[in-house]
């Protein structure tokens, strides 16, 4: 099920992230995905974040960005970027 009915305002952007990183944002995590990142079991790029998460204390909600870095696909909260580039 997807949470976000339009386009996240950074789609198409590339932006820095906090620690330093470009990240090229396609769109909310779900709307990528087709479904929350909670329930994306299998998924390499969300369970690469459901570990981050858990380490670093972001919030458990839905407000998640799917883009990459390089050329790996990489999932943020929005509370790690820093600004649109």
């Amino acid at each position: 099920m997807r949470v976000h009915e339009e386009k996240h305002p950074l789609a198409g952007m590339v932006v820095k992230l906090k620690n330093g990183q470009l990240y090229a944002v396609e769109d909310w995590a779900d709307r990528v995905l087709g479904r929350s990142v909670w329930s994306a079991d299998g998924n390499p790029a969300a369970l690469k974040y459901a570990i981050r998460s858990a380490m670093s204390g972001f919030p458990i909600d839905n407000n998640l960005l799917y883009g990459k870095i390089g050329m790996f696909g990489e999932i943020v909260h929005e509370s790690e970027v820093e600004k649109a580039c």
